[in-house]
């Protein structure tokens, strides 16, 4: 049976997207949910700026108090030294570090170039690598920008090669505004797999126009092995007003199933999860997989 890592996104890149951030002890509840689903890795916070992403101001509280699994990674987003240190103050196991092949949106998320983003993540990377933590590296709008539209493959490789040098031990590869396509990936997906190798690749689809679990199988095609997603679909694109924001954990988990594929996580446990944080978000989970568990569970 094929296996395949589901890399859970929800505490971090979902809930960092909130207007109204969720209450700290009821963020160390949601992970402490999620660690007892199977899930072998778990995005628990971001050290960043607490002015520009004021719903991860608590990344510190989360990391102290949340019940830690020894077989489950708790990675963090560290864009600069300075999230490091503190992510190593608070015993983080990996340090994430991201970039993009767009120059535009280079300068609008981050306020610096593309260059400048990869000398920060190669300090960042080099400085977690020397005490003992992994790194994983993100690259963002692999397949379309919201300023400089498509991206080429080639672009995208020569970045997931320079972050493989530096010594990231994953490439997760991000649609960030969910308007890519089945042809579209497998050309992203190739051009990088030809300069890193696949094992080295993780892909990353918001849904926002409906195409992530196509976009996900085209991946599978290839022999991806790890799917970044995020419980019921939380989180949004500041680019994409109204967007359904990251794929759903469940929505993946019952195509998976499906095929016959191994994840080891719960689906049932995972719809637990999303119905605790989207009560307390006080709205409905956007994942079609549980609203149609939901529907049949309120008819029996």
């Amino acid at each position: 049976m094929t296996e395949i890592s589901i890399y859970e996104v929800g505490p971090r890149d979902g809930l960092q997207n909130e207007n109204i951030p969720l209450d700290t002890n009821e963020k160390i509840s949601f992970i402490n949910l999620l660690s007892e689903t199977g899930l072998k890795f778990i995005e628990s916070g971001a050290f960043v700026s607490p002015k520009w992403v004021p719903a991860m101001a608590d990344s510190n509280i989360v990391l102290t108090k949340i019940k830690r699994k020894e077989d489950i990674m708790y990675p963090v987003l560290t864009p600069n030294i300075k999230g490091l240190d503190d992510a190593l103050k608070y015993n983080a196991d990996t340090a994430c570090v991201f970039t993009t092949p767009s120059e535009s949106f280079s300068k609008k998320n981050t306020n610096c170039s593309v260059n400048e983003a990869l000398a920060r993540a190669r300090e960042v990377t080099k400085e977690a690598l020397l005490k003992g933590m992994k790194v994983r590296g993100y690259i963002s709008t692999v397949m379309f920008c919201p300023y400089e539209n498509e991206i080429e493959p080639l672009k995208v490789a020569k970045l997931a090669e320079e972050l493989v040098k530096m010594g990231c031990y994953e490439i997760s590869l991000g649609d960030t505004i969910g308007s890519g396509t089945p042809l579209k990936t497998k050309q992203m997906i190739k051009a990088c797999k030809e300069a890193v190798g696949i094992e080295k690749l993780a892909i990353h689809f918001h849904d926002t126009y409906g195409q992530a679990l196509a976009n996900i199988l085209a991946s599978l095609e290839l022999d991806i092995k790890v799917i970044d997603t995020s419980v019921g679909g939380l989180g949004g694109c500041p680019y994409a007003p109204g967007a359904k924001g990251n794929v759903a954990t469940e929505d993946v988990l019952f195509m998976l199933n499906g095929m016959g594929v191994s994840t080891g996580v719960d689906l049932d446990k995972i719809c637990d999860a999303s119905k605790f944080v989207f009560s307390k978000l006080g709205r409905t989970p956007s994942s079609r997989v549980y609203s149609a568990i939901e529907a049949k569970n309120n008819r029996n």
